[in-house]
C-alpha cells in the first residue's frame, strides 16, 4: 500500500499549521527576469542588431529594414509569450490567482488518511461486541467469543479473548470503557483445572498452541513472569514428539508456540530445540532457485511450498534471532534469510492478488486421550497477506534487501500484501468468506492479524518531512 493510498504524502507546513508554497525553480526567476527587460526592447534588441550586421547586397536598406523588423517583432512576441507561461505556471504552483492580483487563497486543512478511521470503526465495533457473563463456576467474564456475529448468544473464549487483548494493547487502550485488567483475570478465568487453555472445539484438554498465545497476550499485558510460569512449563512438557506428534510436525503449531514463548518465557530451553525443528523442516524448491521454504508439515510429506507457512516461519526464526541469547547457528541464518528471499522470488506480476496471497485452511488432527481410536481435530484458517506483510516487514528482509539489492522487488510485494489486507475489511472489520453459511464469518483473530498488519505498515510507511 503506497503513501497515495494512504492519503499520507508529505506536506510542508509554516509555522502557524498552514501549507507553505512552493518555491519557484531557478529557471522560472531567471526566464521572469528576462520577462521584466520587456518585450519591446528584447524585440528592438535584436532588431539593432541584425540591421547593424545584415550585409547591403541583400536587396538594400528596406529589405534589411524588413527582415530585422520582422525577427525584432517575432522576438519580442515568443519572450512575452514565455514569461507569461513561467508566470502561470508559478501561479498555479503556489495556489496563487495567474493575473497577480493579492485576492486571499482559502487553505483547506488536510483531512487524515482511512486508516483513523478504520481503526476508529474497529474499536467501536468491538466494544459493541464485548460480552460480559456472569459465570457461576468462573465468575465475572469479559472478553468476546471466537468470532463477532455469532449466532448464539456470546460468550468469552480463551481465544476470542486473547486475539482481544492484543487488539487492544496495540489501540493503547484510548479510554476506559475497555480495562486490561478485566481481560487478563478473564483469561485466568478461563484456565483449565488442570492448567493450560484450549480452542472451544478441543474440549476440556489443554492444548500447546492455545496455551502459549494466551501466555503471550498475558504476558505482553504486563503479568508477572513468575506467574506465568507453571502454565509454561505444561506448554513446554507437553509439546514433545512423543506427547504431541501432530502439533511437533505442524508448521502452524511449531511457529505459534515459538511466538507465545518468546514473549512469556524468552530464557526457556525449549526455544532452540524448537527453532532447530523447525529449520530441519525446511524444504528446497526447485522452482525458485532452490531456496529454502516450508510447507504445512514440518516431516514428510511436506506439502507443497507455501507463502503462509514460509512467512510464518520467516516470522518465528527472525524473532528468536533477536530474541535468544545465544549465537545463532550459521544453518538457522541461511534458512530464514532463504524463506525471504523466496517469498520475493514470488513469479506473479499483480502482487495484490497472487496466488501467494490465497487464504488457507488446514487440519490439525491428534489422537484423542479418553479414547485413541477418535480424533479431535482443529480446523485452521489462515489470513496469508497478513503474514506475508509482517514477515517482509522483518529486521531479516532489511539484511537481505539491503544484501542483495532487491529492493525494486521487495517493495511491490510488501504493498501488494498491504493492498490486500486492506481490501479484505469493510468498517474495520475482516471477513472470512465462504459459502458455507455456518462457518463463523467475522474471525478475532482474522481482524487481529489485519489491524496489526496495517498499522506496522503504516508506522513503517511514515516519513516525518518528507
Amino acid at each position: 500500500m503506497s503513501q497515495q493510498q494512504l492519503g499520507r504524502g508529505p506536506l510542508r507546513t509554516g509555522d502557524d499549521g498552514t501549507p507553505v508554497p512552493a518555491r519557484p525553480s531557478e529557471t522560472a526567476r531567471f526566464v521572469g527576469w528576462l520577462g521584466s527587460l520587456g518585450c519591446a526592447a528584447a524585440g528592438y534588441a535584436v532588431f539593432q542588431f541584425l540591421f547593424g550586421v545584415l550585409p547591403d547586397s541583400l536587396g538594400g536598406t528596406a529589405a534589411r529594414y524588413v527582415i530585422s523588423g520582422l525577427s525584432g517583432i517575432g522576438t519580442g512576441v515568443a519572450a512575452w509569450l514565455a514569461a507569461a507561461l513561467v508566470r502561470a505556471r508559478a501561479a498555479a504552483a503556489a495556489g496563487a490567482p495567474a493575473s497577480g492580483t493579492t485576492t486571499p487563497v482559502a487553505v483547506v486543512q488536510p483531512a487524515p488518511g482511512p486508516l483513523p478511521r478504520v481503526l476508529s470503526d474497529a474499536y467501536d465495533t468491538l466494544l459493541a461486541a464485548m460480552a460480559v457473563v456472569d459465570d457461576p463456576d468462573r465468575g465475572l467474564l469479559t472478553g468476546w467469543p471466537h468470532a463477532l456475529g455469532e449466532s448464539a448468544p456470546a460468550r468469552p473464549t480463551s481465544v476470542g479473548t486473547a486475539y482481544g487483548l492484543h487488539i487492544m494493547l496495540d489501540f493503547g487502550m484510548p479510554d476506559g470503557r475497555v480495562r486490561t485488567g478485566d481481560l487478563v483475570d478473564t483469561l485466568w478465568r478461563l484456565r483449565l483445572p488442570t492448567g493450560g487453555w484450549s480452542a472451544r472445539s478441543q474440549g476440556s484438554e489443554a492444548r500447546p498452541e492455545v496455551t502459549a498465545l494466551v501466555l503471550g497476550a498475558l504476558a505482553r499485558a504486563g503479568v508477572p513472569r513468575d506467574r506465568l510460569a507453571q502454565d509454561v512449563d505444561r506448554c513446554t512438557t507437553g509439546f514433545t514428539p512423543r506427547l504431541d506428534l501432530a502439533g511437533r510436525e505442524s508448521t502452524h503449531v511449531v511457529t505459534t508456540v515459538m511466538r507465545g514463548l518468546l514473549r512469556a518465557a524468552p530464557d526457556h530451553d525449549v526455544l532452540p530445540l524448537l527453532r532447530e525443528a523447525l529449520v530441519e523442516g525446511a524444504i528446497n524448491d526447485r522452482g525458485r532457485n532452490r531456496l529454502h521454504c516450508w510447507g504445512y508439515r514440518l516431516e514428510s510429506p511436506h506439502g507443497l511450498p507455501s507463502a503462509l507457512h514460509t512467512a510464518q516461519a520467516v516470522v518465528a526464526l527472525d524473532r528468536c534471532a533477536r530474541v535468544l541469547d545465544e549465537p545463532e547457528p550459521e544453518e538457522v541464518r541461511t534458512a530464514r534469510e532463504d524463506g525471504v528471499r523466496w517469498l520475493l522470488a514470488c513469479p506473479a506480476t499483480l502482487h495484490h492478488r497472487c496466488p501467494d496471497l490465497r487464504n488457507l485452511r488446514e487440519e490439525v488432527r491428534r489422537p484423542r486421550t479418553d479414547d485413541s481410536s477418535r480424533h479431535e481435530i482443529l480446523n485452521v484458517r489462515h489470513f496469508t497477506a497478513s503474514w506475508l506483510v509482517r514477515a517482509l516487514m522483518s529486521p531479516t528482509a532489511q539484511a537481505v534487501v539491503a544484501q542483495d539489492g532487491s529492493a525494486e522487488a521487495w517493495r511491490e510485494r510488501l504493498d501488494g500484501a498491504a493492498a490486500a489486507v486492506w481490501a479484505g475489511q469493510t468498517d474495520g472489520v475482516w471477513s472470512w468468506w465462504s459459502a458455507d453459511s455456518n462457518e463463523l464469518r467475522y474471525p478475532m483473530w482474522m481482524t487481529y492479524q489485519g489491524l496489526s498488519a496495517l498499522r506496522a505498515h503504516a508506522v513503517w510507511m511514515y516519513r516525518p518531512g518528507q
